[in-house]
């Protein structure tokens, strides 16, 4: 059975997912009781540019809860700049980022393509340590590059001496991307390695999944990514669970399409109209998917096209109420 641990009150965590848990995405969650919610990764070296599109992945969601932000880099001094610069705009939390599999990341030698040079992972969490200046540093990463180089536990090792707060921990090497299924027994031997908080992530999806992910890992929490997209009320739903809450109730019909056309409005008013309309599609039709509905999946998969293929948001609205109107005459 998995231990608490009373350094960290937060047991249930939003993944930082890049291009979804934008603030428009993390207020939702934190509106249906998430307790932890962490930025898109953002470079370090890209941090110090100012870049608008920098700026808008790390800016603070509206509502209760810690501003942390996920942070990577391959060289020091950019991890050290970029944690100095979050310091100074009044972040709660960094968290470092060395599980990221993308090609993208690991071809520039950050992510989890530090996983295979662990001398230079290190410098990388001094250097954060450095520029945060006492702010909280945690660290994410995978079980290893590869099968043959499982080296979350040295690491974590080595996380926990020099002052870091949490480690998280997928449950998939590097080299298996998002194949195959999350290895949480094989979590364990980095939380047997430490005595920092660990969380386990991969394949949570539920409060089922995340008892499993708990009682196999021995962690302290979870870590829930795509499976809270089109319901942010999951992270909620599930640290009620393991909080032993009875009074959590899911979100109605009207209280899910509320949510939705404000998480439309507030990404809207972050990125300018346009593109925030395209850039909150993906949300728009993972809510299409969890709508309780009896639609047959082609019928779905049509909903889907329709809701996405709006360039304007009054008519997205109104064809987000006809939707949603089944379900709220049901509620009724």
């Amino acid at each position: 059975m998995y231990t608490m641990h009373q350094s960290l009150a937060e047991r249930v965590w939003l993944a930082p997912m890049s291009g979804s848990t934008d603030a428009a995405f993390r207020r939702q969650a934190v509106r249906f009781g998430a307790e932890a919610v962490v930025s898109e990764m953002v470079a370090g070296e890209t941090l110090a540019a100012a870049r608008p599109d920098v700026v808008r992945r790390t800016c603070r969601h509206e509502g209760r809860g810690r501003w942390i932000v996920q942070l990577a880099a391959r060289r020091p001094e950019d991890m050290q700049r970029g944690a100095e610069l979050l310091a100074e705009a009044g972040v709660d939390q960094i968290d470092i980022n060395m599980g990221c599999p993308s090609r993208q990341v690991t071809g520039g030698q950050s992510g989890s393509a530090l996983m295979k040079e662990p001398d230079l992972a290190k410098s990388i969490i001094d250097a954060a340590l450095q520029g945060a200046g006492g702010l909280p540093v945690s660290l994410k990463m995978r079980l290893g590059w590869d099968d043959h180089m499982l080296n979350a536990p040295d690491l974590a090792r080595y996380a926990q001496s020099v002052g870091l707060c949490m480690v998280t921990v997928h449950g998939r090497t590097r080299c298996q991307f998002y194949k195959g299924t999350a290895d949480w027994a094989r979590v364990h031997d980095t939380v047997e390695a430490i005595d920092l908080p660990v969380v386990v992530n991969g394949d949570i999806e539920n409060c089922a999944t995340a008892d499993a992910a708990l009682t196999a890992s021995g962690a302290h929490g979870v870590m829930i990514g795509r499976a809270a997209m089109g319901r942010p009320w999951l992270l909620g739903q599930v640290s009620a669970h393991l909080a032993g809450r009875r009074d959590w109730r899911a979100p109605d019909a009207a209280e899910q399409l509320d949510s939705l056309i404000e998480q439309v409005e507030d990404s809207m008013v972050l990125y300018g109209k346009a593109l925030g309309l395209r850039i909150v599609r993906k949300h728009i039709s993972a809510a299409v998917d969890h709508l309780d509905a009896d639609w047959s999946d082609a019928e779905r998969k049509e909903l889907r096209a329709r809701a996405c293929g709006f360039e304007d948001a009054q008519p997205l609205f109104a064809f987000l109420n006809q939707l949603f109107e089944d379900r709220l005459q049901v509620a009724a």
